[in-house]
């Protein structure tokens, strides 16, 4: 509640201070560019500025979303327990918020510290009855690097990096990081042909925004086999939808593997913490030597998991920050004449939904797709998900990206977090934004600060 009451203090405070200034009257237009979120934007460049509640909530929607709050935030303990029992038997965090802190940007971990806001998906080739990935005999889905007391842990990964040189199109030199993943002390030997993903926690808010966005507009901008020629083909991904047992539109995780924010809850709760929920009620170490043969009931109620899920939905977003600057406008026309926005696309209008106003029939700036797209070689995890490739990976969103360090502490970017700034983000593009890639490398140094400028305003 402390975080609605501080949103609309400094929304009011900004429209009473903008109604003095006209120069400044365009931050009143609601479908202005700085508003990122729509109506659903906060001014507020805090520490809190990923967790504000959406405005024009019920009370009953407000009591959900705080319940929803709480039970993000809640760490699961081992059973029996008389609150959050049900940890593991095999698990990588403790909670929802041990990923996504501050309901952003997870890491990868700094030397010497345990896997935290990072997990591995694993496969083997083929696919499991559903399409999906096919689960590795003894391992499952995911890695999981914890097991409570007199259980086994899968086993540990380690992260190594190869440093490469290179230089700007003006003699300027920059350096990138490469990683090596190498699965220690596994519990038990896995299979030679076994596929390994790594993952770190994306951020949480906006998503019940991006969850609006109709599946008719996600597609209008899918051009599978490139048929304007412009060297872009994203395509979206159809995953199984388990409580409705049909395939439908993904949107969310790094390979847009999930179709909604309940199943991706459900999965994080299953998954990540061994926490058994309606949507997946059997253990993540089910067939595994860790599983406690007991037929318990779901460890998480259904009421929670939807709370948690609608905690997710309403979400709101930063607005952005210096929107008039010289240099920040400088930076918007190289991005979009280096064609950046092909794939990050600036704004969509989410569907009209009589049920949930608040989110319905806004116009938003998330700068993403929600399709996949070919990263190259430099980027594959050469495995795929569903209908996505092992070199296929979702636009993620970029609003918000410029308080990452402010808020997450860090500016590592990419699925796993191997580059440490936005520029080395870009530079590791390739595959259908290699052509942008370079562009960018060619571009003089003036120009390269107002692009990262540019970025750092969303």
């Amino acid at each position: 509640m402390k975080q609605k009451i501080y949103a609309i203090s400094v929304l009011v405070s900004l429209i009473f201070i903008n109604a003095c200034r006209k120069a400044n009257d365009a931050y009143l237009e609601t479908d202005a560019e700085w508003l990122s979120g729509g109506k659903q934007s906060f001014f507020d460049e805090t520490n809190g500025g990923f967790g504000h509640i959406f405005l024009g909530l019920t009370e009953r929607e407000e009591f959900n979303h705080e319940v929803g709050d709480g039970a993000f935030g809640a760490t699961f303990v081992t059973a029996p327990a008389p609150l959050n029992s049900g940890l593991g038997p095999l698990y990588n965090n403790v909670s929802c918020s041990g990923c996504h802190v501050s309901d952003g940007r997870g890491r990868p971990p700094f030397v010497g510290e345990p896997l935290s806001s990072m997990l591995f998906r694993v496969s083997v080739p083929g696919t499991n009855p559903h399409g999906g990935p096919n689960p590795v005999p003894g391992f499952g889905g995911q890695f999981q690097p914890r097991a409570i007391a007199g259980k086994l842990a899968e086993g540990d990964v380690s992260i190594s990096y190869i440093i490469y040189n290179g230089l700007f199109g003006d003699g300027s030199s920059y350096t990138l990081r490469n990683p090596t993943y190498t699965v220690v002390s596994p519990y038990k030997n896995y299979p030679p042909d076994m596929m390994i993903s790594p993952r770190i926690a994306p951020p949480v808010f906006g998503l019940g925004l991006l969850e609006a966005i109709s599946e008719t507009d996600i597609k209008m901008n899918a051009d599978e086999n490139d048929n304007n020629g412009d060297g872009i083909s994203g395509k979206y991904n159809l995953v199984y939808d388990v409580l409705s047992n049909s395939y439908r539109l993904g949107r969310f995780g790094w390979k847009a593997g999930q179709p909604s924010l309940l199943q991706q809850s459900a999965g994080a709760y299953n998954e990540d913490m061994g926490i058994t929920n309606f949507v997946f009620p059997v253990e993540s170490s089910f067939n595994q030597s860790q599983y406690d043969d007991l037929n318990d009931e779901v460890e998480v109620s259904d009421s929670i998991l939807y709370a948690v899920a609608f905690y997710m939905q309403t979400l709101g977003v930063p607005a952005r920050r210096n929107v008039n600057d010289a240099q920040v406008l400088t930076g918007k026309k190289i991005f979009n004449n280096i064609q950046c926005n092909s794939c990050h696309i600036a704004e969509f209008r989410t569907g009209v939904d009589m049920t949930f106003p608040s989110r319905s029939n806004q116009k938003i700036f998330p700068y993403t797709d929600l399709l996949l797209h070919d990263m190259g070689a430099g980027l594959a995890d050469n495995r795929p998900e569903f209908l996505a490739n092992g070199n296929e990976w979702r636009t993620p969103a970029l609003w918000g990206i410029g308080l990452t360090k402010k808020i997450n502490g860090h500016e590592f970017f990419l699925h796993d977090g191997r580059a440490r700034n936005l520029s080395e983000a870009i530079l590791w593009h390739g595959g259908e934004a290699e052509k942008s890639k370079q562009q960018y490398v060619n571009l003089s140094s003036d120009d390269r600060k107002a692009l990262i400028k540019f970025l750092e305003s969303l």
